[in-house]
């Protein structure tokens, strides 16, 4: 059934295979029902995306300035909403991914209530999260498609836009954490979140009974080998569920990890086990500083005792992050991961260039999957940049405190507009010189819904009241044209009223009548058409 045409005869040759048993099926409704639902199952969602995905890394790899980007949403619905909003906005969906954050199914979630970033939650709340992002993405497409055949049946030439419909749906990019276990427990967790439709996982080498947010202190590290079947358990996952493109994205915390829990066996030197505890921290002992049951190994030729912590964790040497991130990225290139996700403590174009262009040494089409974090203090960052860049070309900074750049009386200087400028092009700028793919937000939706009931709140529960809603909310979702102002059609009212008139024609019982007050949300349309009759 590639498009409405071919639907419907394939659905009379149905009909006369079965006789008259099936006389009242329309062939035009059953196709039109057919063609709103596109993906019939979570693998033919991943099959499809994994493909989109693949295609925009080789072209990428033609040239950076074809990045891709996302934001973070915590519902089906906010997702929704983002994917209309890009297709209204800016036409097409291409380029355009969704991802979903571990943060925010543990913030937002899980049936134990808000909880940190600690994979504290319950990991089937992360499939049914993609889930739930498809069932809306795909209702999404059926309310567009239904108006469109609507129109149709008023005599619209729209058959070219229902043979050519952009689907609402596109990738995810689905954080499995630490893989909430053993590998097995990583490969039975990516089957679920894979039927559900992820055609890409993001992992990160973290221990995964003490996961920490990679924004946050007390983050501890796995050994390479570790790691490294974590990745395996992703990749039999999507070959056995037949996603063969599935992507892997391997985080690395190392930058701002110092600890790790294990010393893993070197079996010859050199090896990446070998080159895992070269990074730990150790002091040369002699037979008589040896204490009982201390933990011991040769280096260089001689004995050495890692230095470790009370709850028996080691400490890596310090000023080795950038060192062992660069070996993350590359062993996780080597052993199947095909992106790689560095967590850096601020965002900086220079700084990830230098780590990425390490990795290129060896890698040469290594490309980055980049978290624009709403944990870094963008304005304060780019301030301090814009400034050091100007101290550095001679400019004259006397006006300015480095320390206070945040304060709300540099707006509008010279520095805070070069800073927003910098913001501006930071995607671009690392998509051009630091192998970002991909550009994603964490956490967008958890501070906008934060901030917009924020600034409702203030005004209706104020001197406002209702003005509020309806000067800040109502009134700009009618001029914006945004979809759920008709929440009725959004949440598939009028997809309903045709269904119930398919099976049961003149005797449907149907919302969509003369009383429903949707129809005072037509004013625009009205207006426009009075107007084309006074001119007549």
């Amino acid at each position: 059934m590639t498009n409405y045409n071919s639907a419907i005869e394939t659905i009379r040759n149905l009909k006369a295979k079965h006789g008259n048993n099936w006389t009242a099926i329309s062939p035009e409704n059953a196709a039109r029902i057919a063609m709103q639902n596109r993906f019939k199952t979570g693998l033919d969602i991943a099959k499809y995306t994994a493909s989109i995905m693949r295609n925009d890394m080789a072209e990428y790899d033609a040239n950076p300035l074809n990045y891709t980007q996302s934001l973070g949403c915590w519902h089906g619905f906010v997702a929704q909403q983002k994917m209309i909003a890009v297709k209204k906005h800016h036409g097409t969906t291409n380029k355009t991914y969704l991802y979903l954050s571990g943060w925010m199914v543990a913030a937002l979630r899980s049936e134990l209530g808000p909880l940190p970033d600690q994979s504290m939650h319950e990991k089937t709340a992360v499939p049914k999260l993609i889930e739930e992002i498809y069932t809306f993405l795909c209702q999404a497409d059926a309310v567009e498609l239904n108006d469109l055949f609507r129109r149709l049946d008023k005599g619209e030439n729209v058959q070219s836009e229902i043979d050519n419909f952009e689907t609402h749906v596109v990738p995810i990019i689905a954080d499995i954490d630490a893989g909430f276990g053993n590998e097995e427990a990583t490969y039975l967790l990516a089957k679920k979140m894979i039927e559900a439709g992820a055609c890409a996982l993001q992992i990160e080498n973290q221990v995964s009974d003490a996961k920490q947010c990679g924004h946050q202190d007390g983050k501890v590290t796995v050994p390479h080998e570790d790691f490294i079947a974590k990745l395996n358990a992703l990749r039999y996952a999507f070959i056995e569920l037949g996603v063969e493109e599935g992507i892997i994205v391997a985080r690395t915390d190392s930058e701002g990890a110092g600890l790790t829990q294990k010393l893993p066996v070197s079996l010859e030197e050199g090896d990446l086990a070998s080159q895992y505890m070269d990074f730990v921290e150790a002091e040369e002992v002699s037979m008589g500083d040896i204490k009982e049951n201390d933990v011991l190994f040769k280096r260089n030729g001689k004995l050495v005792r890692p230095s470790r912590m009370p709850n028996g964790l080691y400490k890596f040497k310090a000023n080795s992050n950038i060192d062992r991130v660069v070996l993350d990225c590359i062993t996780s290139l080597q052993n199947g991961a095909d992106l790689l996700w560095i967590e850096t403590p601020t965002p900086h174009v220079g700084q990830i260039a230098h780590m990425v262009n390490r990795v290129k040494a060896q890698v040469p089409n290594a490309k980055l999957v980049y978290n624009n974090s709403p944990s870094f203090n963008w304005t304060i960052n780019f301030r301090q940049q814009a400034y050091d860049a100007m101290k550095a070309n001679g400019e004259d900074v006397s006006a300015y405190n480095r320390v206070e750049l945040m304060d709300v009386k540099y707006d509008g200087t010279a520095l805070s507009n070069r800073a927003d400028d910098m913001i501006r092009t930071f995607q671009k700028d690392a998509a051009l010189h630091a192998g970002v793919f991909h550009h994603l937000i964490t956490l967008p939706t958890y501070h906008t819904t934060a901030l917009h009931m924020n600034n409702l709140v203030e005004g209706y529960f104020g001197d406002m009241g209702m003005l509020a809603y309806v000067d800040a909310v109502q009134r700009q979702e009618i001029r914006k044209g945004v979809s759920c102002v008709k929440h009725q059609r959004m949440a598939g009212s009028d997809i309903g009223d045709d269904h119930k008139t398919f099976f049961a024609g003149d005797k449907a019982l149907k919302a969509g009548g003369e009383k429903n007050t949707s129809n005072q949300f037509e004013v625009k349309k009205s207006i426009e058409k009075r107007k084309l009759v006074l001119a007549k």
